[in-house]
């Protein structure tokens, strides 16, 4: 009788400590999840933020903004506008030259167009 009372209380020490075990690895589970749910909040709301300064980056107002102040860009109007004609089959296909990185220079001769015929 005794010795089935020792092995009574190794196997419910035994229970005890597997749902102690258990218990613990469940809180570091729980811990995780966690920390991945605010991750994806931290995220959603970065891509938010993305979303909206690529919509307000994106407007036709902030690009033609920058295309005149910064790039020095004009509109297109029909006295600057040049077209060109080729007799037919003179064109050949060829790679465009690749450009180098040389800075512009303030003081480059604007580019004159004339008018020619058109299509």
């Amino acid at each position: 009788m005794n010795r089935l009372n020792i092995f009574l209380l190794i196997v419910v020490m035994g229970c005890a400590l597997s749902v102690v075990n258990a218990t613990n690895q469940q809180r570091q589970i729980f811990i995780q999840l966690q920390r991945a749910q605010s991750q994806e909040r931290q995220l959603q709301q970065d891509y938010s933020q993305l979303q909206y300064q690529q919509s307000a980056l994106s407007k036709t107002s902030r690009i033609e903004e920058v295309a005149t102040d910064s790039l020095k860009m004009q509109g297109v109007t029909t006295g600057r506008t040049q077209y060109l004609t080729l007799a037919p089959g003179s064109a050949t296909a060829e790679d465009a030259p690749v450009p180098t990185s040389a800075p512009v220079t303030a003081s480059a001769p604007a580019t004159t167009t004339r008018r020619g015929s058109t299509r």
